[in-house]
């Protein structure tokens, strides 16, 4: 029987992109073992995953490395999948004793620890990072071709998302629209300033609906947020102060009907759940929809058009021109249809 550690160390709309991996994994290999190893916060991703047997969890400190190879050794893993090599986790699981480890592309650290690999091509052409982690399972035999991205919740969980957001003040007879804006530097992302017209717009267009727009990004700033209550508008609502981890923010997206944002982990956590998603890209290859994009079939990923690109981004595409690529107006025509739609 297979035991098999999937690992994936860093953000946690990377770690979304494992999870067409774990239940080809397990759908493939029958009765075999399959574990994780995620950092402390993205590990709530995977809670409840049918197709994980244990989680094991990496908070970074020095003290923890040896704890962490114990712990792996203790699971007597036959397989292990890097999805993206880090020299730390590497080493990890060289320690662990896992003999057949495979990562991507060919480090230092992977060559010393005589770790195989898969090559992702320079990323040319583009393909979406869950198809790049598909490459690891398919280099074990793996034939999947499925990237639904997926995130369980129990009953449970569901109705404390409901009573969260229900006593922030927004009932359920409300059309729900998360509104983030932040994405922790990962991405080209929008100004403040971009976001918050676009959310005057939704309130001008929208007066006489039953809506409420929940802000959930912990990166607001004071200035933006002053803002907000100058518009003294009770359809918005700051919810940052109701959850208190991931996986809470997890359930309050499980509440709405639309999910808008940069591409950033709560996007991905909205698309795995198949919430409406508007997503707003830049075009370059590594950050572009080709790669990033949400999936479901009610999810819309808007990109800063190649003619923008080439007129108004630096010839690297190191510095992206998104804030006057993407207008707010058309991200507005875009929330008008996913309002429409729910009708």
């Amino acid at each position: 029987m297979k035991r098999i550690l999937v690992v994936r160390t860093d953000r946690v709309g990377d770690v979304v992109t494992i999870t067409p991996v774990l239940r080809a994994l397990r759908n493939y290999f029958m009765g075999s073992f399959i574990g994780t190893l995620t950092n402390s916060n993205s590990v709530h991703v995977l809670t409840n995953n049918p197709n994980v047997d244990v989680m094991i969890e990496d908070d970074f400190s020095k003290g923890s490395f040896f704890n962490v190879v114990r712990e792996i050794r203790s699971y007597k893993f036959t397989d292990a999948l890097l999805m993206l090599p880090t020299e730390r986790a590497a080493y990890q699981l060289f320690f662990a004793g896992i003999r057949n480890r495979i990562g991507v592309g060919r480090k230092l650290y992977e060559v010393i620890t005589f770790m195989k690999s898969v090559s992702r091509g320079g990323y040319y052409p583009a393909r979406h990072e869950a198809d790049y982690n598909m490459d690891l399972a398919r280099k074990l035999g793996v034939k999947c071709d499925d990237l639904r991205r997926e995130i369980f919740l129990t009953e449970p969980e569901l109705d404390e998302g409901e009573r969260i957001v229900s006593n922030a003040g927004s009932t359920k007879d409300k059309f729900r629209i998360a509104f983030h804006i932040g994405n922790g530097g990962s991405a080209p992302n929008w100004s403040e300033t971009k976001y918050l017209h676009l959310l005057k717009l939704i309130l001008e267009k929208f007066n006489d609906r039953n809506i409420s727009i929940l802000l959930t990004s912990r990166e607001m700033s004071k200035e933006f947020l002053s803002e907000i209550l100058t518009l003294n508008d009770d359809r918005v609502i700051n919810i940052t102060n109701e959850f208190t981890d991931l996986r809470q923010l997890i359930k309050v997206y499980s509440t709405v009907n639309l999910a808008i944002g940069p591409s950033t982990g709560p996007m991905h956590i909205a698309d795995a759940l198949c919430k409406p998603v508007i997503a707003i890209f830049c075009s370059r290859n590594i950050d572009s929809p080709a790669r990033w994009g949400m999936g479901n079939p009610e999810a819309v990923n808007i990109q800063v058009s190649d003619e923008h690109c080439k007129n108004c981004c630096s010839p690297d595409k190191e510095i992206c021109d998104i804030e006057n690529g993407i207008l707010p107006e058309d991200v507005l025509k875009k929330v008008e249809d996913a309002i429409n739609r729910s009708k």
